[in-house]
């Protein structure tokens, strides 16, 4: 299986290389990848012992983040090098000012596998959620190097626990300690002989309870929502949850809405201005009186999301007419409930609030407009959303305590 597994994973490296003559994502992997030995030739510190986190991407990233913070603030000389695998990732969070070193991933290949782990001599490998790439696990494995999988997921349709698949359920016991998010992940993998799990439940807990208690304050935000009585944040929005939030803004003058759309490149924001005549104020061009004259602020830098939140007495999440949903849990930390489409299923917090009675899901204006009436006269959704954000805090101080021992 494991040569099987080595021819597939060269045969994606002639993918990528084909893909990047005509793709600027599969480019920018393909040299990031070529690169990323250069690189830490010369950043790599000899006699430094680096804690090695690597993430698939930016949400990976948020869920490592309050772990590496963490550790930074309790052992400040911790040297902590951080890779990416995917551009969206990297290009993002380059400059991530925690991490000493910020590099791609190179290919899963033997070669490239021991050739890091010689280089870099970590002391510890960090692995999020579902990255498991097995060259790099047999390296690590060979020279004693301890590895720990956080805020991982586990469901009985994943290769593991395929007939055809004991050879990866065996580059599970290479992991020192996982920490899985639920009990149903731990217990898929006891009842197949994977015992050395912990429930830790998602360190995203952990990184929206911090921001939450950073939230920055925003005058420009507490001018515009002054004496309102109904404020809706929508954040991550697309343009069919623009559509539906502009119906609703027309028909309830009372309301006061921010909007801070996915995407903020001019053509998106031109798109909005179309839908809403014109009649908004960007917050880049905001100031204290402009914002007392308009119901609707557009949220077009990126950065203060999180903060905006605690303005709001409903969260609309967008993307769940999409690709799915966004954040969800940046928006509940402030004790105020949740709406969104319906595309959410993949999101165990989503699902979860939703059962509480914290989040509600709409398919259409109609059950928008009901929601939205609904909640802004009754707030007690929203306390039911702020607790169970801050009942699953806990995750990052259990894993740390792995990481020092």
């Amino acid at each position: 299986m494991g040569l099987i597994y080595n021819i597939g994973i060269y045969f994606y490296g002639a993918f990528i290389f084909l893909a990047s003559l005509f793709n600027k994502k599969a480019r920018m992997l393909r040299k990031g990848q070529q690169q990323a030995f250069a690189q830490l030739k010369t950043q790599i510190e000899p006699n430094a012992r680096y804690v090695w986190f690597h993430a698939a991407s930016l949400g990976e990233f948020e869920q490592g983040r309050p772990v590496m913070e963490q550790l930074k603030r309790d052992k400040p000389e911790t040297k902590i090098l951080l890779t990416f695998f995917s551009p969206s990732g990297y290009e993002v969070r380059k400059n991530y000012a925690v991490a000493d070193i910020v590099s791609y991933l190179p290919l899963d290949v033997p070669g490239n596998a021991w050739r890091f782990v010689n280089l870099v001599k970590p002391s510890k490998a960090i692995f999020v959620k579902y990255e498991f790439w097995p060259n790099y696990l047999l390296a690590l494995q060979a020279e004693n190097i301890p590895v720990i999988s956080i805020s991982a997921i586990f469901r009985p349709e994943q290769v593991f626990f395929k007939n055809y698949g004991k050879w990866y359920k065996k580059l599970l016991l290479t992991f020192q300690h996982i920490f899985v998010q639920d009990k149903f992940s731990k217990e898929l993998l006891q009842a197949h002989g994977i015992n050395n799990v912990a429930v830790a439940g998602d360190t995203r807990f952990d990184r929206v309870y911090d921001l939450y208690r950073q939230a920055k304050q925003l005058p420009l935000i507490e001018e515009f929502v002054k004496g309102a009585e109904k404020v809706i944040i929508a954040g991550s929005t697309w343009p069919k949850d623009e559509e539906l939030l502009v119906q609703y803004l027309r028909l309830h003058p009372d309301v006061k809405l921010i909007i801070a759309p996915h995407e903020v490149h001019a053509s998106h924001i031109t798109e909005i201005s179309k839908l809403l005549d014109g009649k908004f104020v960007r917050y880049s061009d905001a100031n204290a009186d402009n914002v007392k004259a308009t119901n609707c602020l557009v949220i077009d830098i990126i950065g203060i999301l999180s903060s905006v939140y605690r303005y709001g007495h409903v969260a609309y999440i967008g993307g769940g007419f999409g690709v799915g949903i966004h954040n969800t849990l940046e928006a509940a930390v402030y004790g105020i409930p949740v709406v969104f489409g319906t595309n959410y299923q993949k999101f165990r917090e989503a699902r979860e609030l939703i059962a509480i009675g914290g989040a509600f899901s709409i398919s259409n204006y109609v059950t928008l407009e009901a929601q939205f009436d609904l909640l802004l006269k009754d707030s007690s959704a929203g306390k039911i959303a702020g607790e169970y954000v801050k009942s699953n805090t806990g995750a990052t101080e259990m894993i740390l305590k792995q990481l020092k021992q």
